[in-house]
């Protein structure tokens, strides 16, 4: 005869042991509810499998109707943890599975049958266990693959329970060997969700170390890609470019007096400047390859048609920034931004030649007034950065209407009328 009594003894010592491990990680990380739900669900599943291993000890009112009903809501807690972990909000439905048990252990022909009894609470937890592979389906199940394997497992266990449940229902078993059936069941049940459990820990340390990779990827004031992450993404760019026979594109955005702004309105409407541009500029480049390169310069990579393209890209972003109203106390600062384009074809793309162009052509613009765009295709781009000389005696210096001039009829310019 299988031992019960023992089976549910090792079962509640090692849900206690893990629903402190659970509490000890939910106040390291309070913010994180998934922990202290899942917690929950070890703890009452722990107390109310106590409970029922005092039958004969206590009231079977205790014993039987009561701590059945706190072992499946422990299931309840579960669910709740992994809609928690997606920040999903928890459903109604997260309670039927002692919602079952409550509605049907007080039926006659059920509370004086012993056989029945546990039918009655195999399928409330197989209701649990479709519940809990619901909630895990809910997630981001292609980033995230460890949730099919997870999901597996429930839906395992709820094949169980529902075929422990049928078979008893068609067998109508003795007490005896409800007892036997009753038991593998629990224990089958319970080293399923010791699997599930070690899962779940290996998706929240995948989710943790996917963080932790963004962190270093991404600016932590304005939200975008920092240096490293967008740089990473130029292969990637000069591949698709490739292979739909266009060009590359690298833009980048230097905004306007901007020590100026620091100076006049502070350094959180500085900030504050700088997360609206790149809130705004991101949207306007396609796959948002986008981000800051440092201070207030920002950077962008893009597969573009033609220099056409390019520009009405850049051009997009300038004239929506000069209309932008960045507000900082009662105060509306002023912004504009310059731009540099350098173009090269996907094939001859190198990342190096290709921010230096867009830099002299950023310098360029910053030359020609500001608040404008210069574009430097694929002969400029080609060519090696020199030094400007020094006029020599007699030489006659370009002023700044005449570098404008000269853009304008290379086509080269674009700014505000």
């Amino acid at each position: 005869m299988f031992n019960i009594a023992t089976g549910l003894a090792i079962w509640c010592s090692e849900a206690m042991t893990l629903a402190l491990v659970l509490f000890v990680a939910w106040r390291h990380n309070i913010k994180n509810e998934a922990y202290l739900y899942w917690g929950l669900g070890f703890l009452l599943t722990g107390i109310g499998f106590a409970m029922i291993a005092l039958r004969g000890q206590v009231p079977s009112l205790v014993s039987v109707e009561i701590g059945n009903a706190i072992a499946l809501l422990g299931q309840s807690a579960w669910v709740a943890g992994f809609l928690a972990l997606d920040r999903k909000k928890i459903e109604w439905w997260v309670l039927l599975p002692p919602a079952i048990w409550m509605a049907g252990v007080f039926l006659p022909w059920v509370n004086t049958d012993y056989s029945n009894r546990v039918v009655l609470y195999n399928l409330a937890s197989a209701t649990g266990a479709t519940a809990l592979a619901m909630a895990v389906a809910a997630g981001d199940m292609r980033r995230e693959r460890t949730r099919i394997k997870l999901m597996g497992v429930f839906v395992m266990q709820g094949c169980l329970c529902f075929g422990s449940a049928l078979t008893m229902a068609v067998t109508l078993p003795s007490d005896i060997d409800a007892t036997n059936l009753g038991g593998v069941s629990a224990m089958a049940s319970a080293f399923l969700l010791t699997i599930a459990f070690a899962l779940t820990c290996r998706l929240v340390m995948e989710r943790s170390e996917r963080h932790l990779r963004t962190m270093t990827l991404t600016d932590s004031l304005t939200g975008v890609l920092n240096r490293r992450g967008l740089l990473g993404y130029f292969e990637a760019i000069q591949e698709r470019a490739h292979s739909e026979q266009r060009q590359v594109a690298v833009m980048l955005f230097d905004l306007d007096h901007f020590k100026r702004v620091n100076d006049r309105f502070g350094h959180q409407a500085g900030d504050a400047v700088l997360t609206a541009f790149a809130l705004m500029a991101r949207q306007y480049i396609p796959n948002h390859i986008f981000g800051r390169m440092g201070g207030e310069e920002f950077a962008a990579f893009a597969a573009v048609s033609d220099q056409m393209e390019a520009e009405a890209i850049a051009e997009a972003i300038r004239t929506e920034f000069c209309r932008l109203p960045v507000a900082t106390g009662e105060a509306i600062v002023p912004v504009t931004v310059s731009i540099g384009i350098a173009l090269a074809a996907s094939i001859e793309a190198n990342i190096d030649k290709l921010i230096s162009a867009a830099d002299r052509a950023l310098y360029a613009a910053k030359a020609a007034g500001r608040n404008c765009t210069v574009t430097f295709g694929e002969a400029e781009a080609a060519a090696p950065a020199s030094a400007t000389p020094s006029p020599t005696a007699g030489e006659l210096v370009p002023t700044v209407d005449d570098q404008v001039e000269a853009l304008r009829r290379m086509g080269t310019l674009s700014r505000a009328g």
